[in-house]
């Protein structure tokens, strides 16, 4: 069973900086597309970022420019490093491992890590 553990979220301020990790319990990273998706108070958990097996990255346009996935084979980590936050990057942010391909499609994601919390003051 796959598991996948995020970390690095946290309290910052509007224009700072936070680089969230996702660790998997299994070398199943070389295989899989990774994505991150985030949840808001009251929202639908919407698409952030993909990266597929082979490092292609795609970002959503609310994103892009701000924020760049990146992954470590060898360390079975995935990346979101994330600048120029906004207030309304405040959310709940999820890894996932999915198809090899990525995907923005939460529903094509088998695995699901718990959530770390982002939230961004004005």
């Amino acid at each position: 069973q796959v598991q996948l553990v995020e970390s690095g979220g946290g309290l910052v301020q509007a224009g700072g900086s936070l680089t969230l990790s996702c660790q998997a319990s299994a070398q199943i990273l070389q295989n899989k597309g990774m994505g991150w998706f985030r949840q808001a108070p009251g929202k639908e958990r919407e698409f952030v970022a993909t990266l597929s097996w082979n490092g292609v990255p795609r970002y959503a346009e609310y994103v892009k420019g701000r924020f760049t996935i990146s992954r470590d084979n060898a360390l079975n980590t995935v990346y979101l490093q994330m600048n120029s936050l906004k207030s309304e990057d405040t959310a709940v942010y999820y890894c996932a491992a999915g198809p090899a391909y990525g995907s923005d499609w939460d529903r094509q994601y088998n695995y699901w890590g718990q959530g770390t919390q982002v939230t961004v003051s004005s």
